[in-house]
């Protein structure tokens, strides 16, 4: 029993589980979206709340430049390129035997600097928040100041006496962990079962304790939430409820909008921009597509895509029933290549606060990511790791729907072609090279 009810009334109220209990690659265009302006007040922040994390982030710029020389180009600003893929889209619309209407891009978060994802954005802006909220409470810090200075002996012994914890699957607790390290927090990360090996030899070789578990994600986040309870000095990154978090990952939208125009790209109503965001818990692409829809309204239209085995967000907000359903309640078991996205229980912040605001949600296969993984390379000279080909589908997956919802959100044949598709490929620019090659021979000999 699932909630009072079991699987066979859940299935009958809602004929899709039936297609994620198969593992099947669906696709759901929620016919309960609103207006943007009506439906930003579901999320409690505000554009004012973004700047402010974006503010933070510029004064952080000259501290990060120091500490990570690969910053320099870019003035100590974490951030990626957009990239067109024209041969990537030619080879999505022969395999799924469509016209091409719109443009085909990449959000190139698999080469943010640091640890090579996206999580790079909030991960590494929490850590910034709490170091400088720590640091202006004891004095050692103005907003003024040149924050620099934080590259200290006597800074990295302040923060030596607290501690930072997170729980992840990987990418999350790269950027938590190796952060928290440079600024000299004591850090440790609980990885779940599904975390790539590299990823943990890479934060022990930072001087991060990793906390290993033989159980999913939301176990892992569970016992560092624990941790970090009993222990006054210890501040946890709850990935499933942290506003902080959010708004990190918020700031990217800003800064795509300058991207986009310098690229001579054109958002509105006539221009509509569709992006394509890998899910896992939800902070993430949540976040992201927040501050897409501050920053575009009604003229973005955010779908995110799941693994078929871990369809959380899609399952949580077509019941309705958010974080309080897991996908192994209905007998999916949570496992997959896509490690980033292998979570069975969605954030319920996330879910609530963004369900009126995203278009549409949509599962592929390990297989589907394996063999994009590969094409990605072959055609656009791209590696990321399986998880950050979530998106590729998106567009031939809106073009091919025949649930009404182009037609219901006045998506005319006219609007499509002068749409922009942005897959936002997640991470992979840190995988270590004969795993890369590993993946790469995968996804070949499927596409052999």
């Amino acid at each position: 029993m699932i909630l009072g009810k079991t699987i066979e009334s859940w299935c009958a109220s809602y004929p899709l589980i039936n297609e994620l209990i198969a593992l099947q690659e669906t696709s759901w265009f929620n016919p309960g979206i609103a207006p943007t302006a009506e439906a930003l007040a579901d999320v409690g922040l505000t554009a004012a709340d973004v700047a402010d994390a974006s503010a933070r982030l510029d004064r952080f710029a000259s501290y990060i430049m120091q500490v990570f020389p690969e910053t320099r180009a870019s003035g100590g600003i974490i951030e990626s390129g957009i990239l067109p893929m024209p041969k990537l889209q030619a080879e999505l619309m022969a395999r799924h035997d469509q016209e091409s209407a719109g443009q085909l891009w990449l959000k190139a978060d698999c080469n943010l600097p640091i640890s090579g994802s996206i999580k790079a954005r909030g991960g590494i802006y929490e850590v910034l928040k709490h170091a400088e909220d720590l640091a202006l409470a004891a004095g050692l810090l103005t907003i003024d100041d040149d924050y620099a200075k934080l590259d200290s002996d006597a800074m990295r012994a302040f923060f030596g006496q607290y501690k930072v914890a997170v729980g992840s699957t990987g990418n999350l607790g790269l950027s938590i962990g190796i952060m928290s390290a440079q600024l000299g927090f004591q850090a440790s990360v609980h990885m779940s079962a599904d975390a790539r090996q590299w990823k943990k030899d890479k934060l022990r070789a930072h001087g991060v304790t990793v906390v290993e578990y033989e159980s999913d994600y939301s176990v892992a986040v569970a016992q560092g939430r624990k941790q970090a309870e009993s222990d006054p000095s210890c501040h946890f990154v709850d990935d499933e409820n942290s506003t902080s978090l959010f708004l990190g990952y918020a700031v990217a939208a800003e800064r795509l909008q300058r991207q986009i125009a310098a690229a001579g790209i054109t958002v509105d109503a006539e221009h509509p921009l569709f992006v394509y965001l890998p899910c896992g818990v939800g902070g993430g692409p949540g976040g992201v597509a927040f501050g897409l829809k501050l920053v575009f309204g009604d003229a973005v239209h955010c779908i995110f895509a799941e693994p078929t085995h871990s369809p959380c967000m899609l399952l949580g907000v077509h019941t309705g029933m958010h974080d309080a359903v897991s996908v192994q309640d209905f007998g999916i078991d949570n496992v997959t290549a896509a490690d980033g996205l292998a979570v069975g229980r969605a954030s319920g912040f996330v879910g609530k606060a963004m369900q009126r605001l995203l278009d549409g949600y949509y599962t592929v296969s390990d297989e589907t990511l394996y063999r994009y993984l590969a094409l990605a390379e072959q055609l656009e000279g791209i590696r990321m790791e399986p998880s950050a080909l979530a998106g590729v589908q998106g567009m031939a997956r809106v073009l091919q729907e025949t649930q009404g919802y182009r037609a219901r959100i006045g998506l005319s044949a006219e609007r499509m072609a002068n749409a922009t598709h942005l897959v936002w490929g997640t991470g992979g620019s840190m995988v270590p090279p004969a795993e890369m090659e590993a993946y790469l021979a995968k996804g070949r000999a499927l596409l052999a």
